[in-house]
């Protein structure tokens, strides 16, 4: 039976935090079994901001090993690095010329990213790529002719875009390619720890969220320092800080735990040293085979690059067939 397909990408910007892992690679590994899923590390998105050429090949290595050992598998996944898949830059290139420049322009992020890029260096600028980028999210899409992409409600109106492209392609050159769907799961927000009222985010700091990989004594210590009471609950609503720790219990499976927790602060006997312990136990179990697989894999680089160039190989085959087809509708010769 031919499964749908499944296309989600990320961006080698730095370590995996809990929030990630919960928002997206969990559902990655979990619908591994179910649909032919095809899983990149974005690293040309990630040149649209400012960036270190050094780190940013480190970031992609180290993402690729990162996201095998929180569990995608070669074996059922393709999991290619998107520089390595040139086909996808020649097709930005072809959809740019079916894509309008004033649905580029209503674009939500990149208003944010220009505001975050002004704000910072004297040096830094905006530019043409980070406008154009989501063309070449397009591309990650469609060229590998996926039904379905894991998104989050900030993500949809990327994935309209595609969806415009789509059809505005087909209407020109004949039907071809699907009409990617959004894939929605339940995903537990996280929040900071030490500012509850806004999202787990490493821009903000070191103490605001906690790696995927992270040591188990900093794990612990950063959960005992989370900040729970904040005041101006009203009517005795649960605050903010409290309910994060709640939702990284239930978030880790530990159903039990949370339940008696929580019966705990109903009945308003609740400690807050009993509920951090927990989270922090529940968080060290559930990353310490991660971080032991990680240290395994970066032992092994000649492996580690073997499985970067033969998945990527994989993405390579598929791409250069979508290619060649999208070539032959649309009037280009094709070696």
């Amino acid at each position: 039976m031919n499964k749908k397909r499944v296309l989600s990408c990320i961006q080698p910007t730095g370590e995996i935090h809990i929030g990630n892992y919960f928002g997206a690679v969990r559902n990655w590994v979990n619908l591994q079994d179910k649909y032919d899923c095809v899983y990149g590390v974005v690293d040309l998105h990630a040149m649209t901001m400012p960036y270190s050429p050094k780190e940013l090949r480190q970031n992609t290595v180290q993402m690729f090993i990162d996201l095998i050992a929180a569990g995608l598998d070669p074996q059922k996944s393709v999991l290619f690095v998107q520089s390595l898949v040139p086909q996808h830059t020649e097709l930005t290139w072809i959809f740019s010329c079916v894509t309008s420049y004033g649905e580029l322009s209503r674009m939500t992020q990149f208003k944010d990213k220009s505001d975050q890029i002004e704000k910072g260096s004297k040096n830094s600028f905006v530019s043409a790529g980070l406008f154009s980028y989501p063309v070449l999210q397009a591309a990650d899409i469609l060229i590998y002719k996926a039904d379905f992409v894991p998104v989050g409600k900030d993500q949809e109106q990327h994935l309209e875009l595609s969806r415009n492209i789509a059809v505005r392609f087909n209407n020109q050159f004949g039907q071809y390619f699907p009409e990617p769907q959004p894939l929605y799961t339940e995903v537990p927000k996280l929040m900071s720890l030490a500012d509850p009222e806004k999202k787990m985010s490493k821009s903000m700091g070191n103490k605001h969220f906690i790696g995927l990989f992270e040591a188990e004594d900093s794990i612990r210590k950063k959960v005992k320092s989370a900040v729970t009471d904040t005041g101006g609950q009203a009517g005795g609503q649960m605050s903010p800080g409290v309910a994060n720790l709640f939702t990284i219990i239930k978030a880790c499976g530990k159903l039990n735990e949370y339940e008696a927790l929580l019966n705990d602060y109903n009945n308003g006997s609740l400690q807050y040293k009993d509920l951090k312990d927990v989270a922090g136990n529940s968080l060290v179990e559930l990353t310490r085979p991660f971080r032991l697989k990680r240290e395994e894999l970066s032992k092994d680089t000649q492996l580690i690059r073997r499985l970067i160039n033969e998945s990527s190989e994989k993405a390579r085959s598929f791409a250069e067939k979508t290619l060649n087809d999208v070539k032959e509708l649309t009037g280009l010769l094709n070696g």
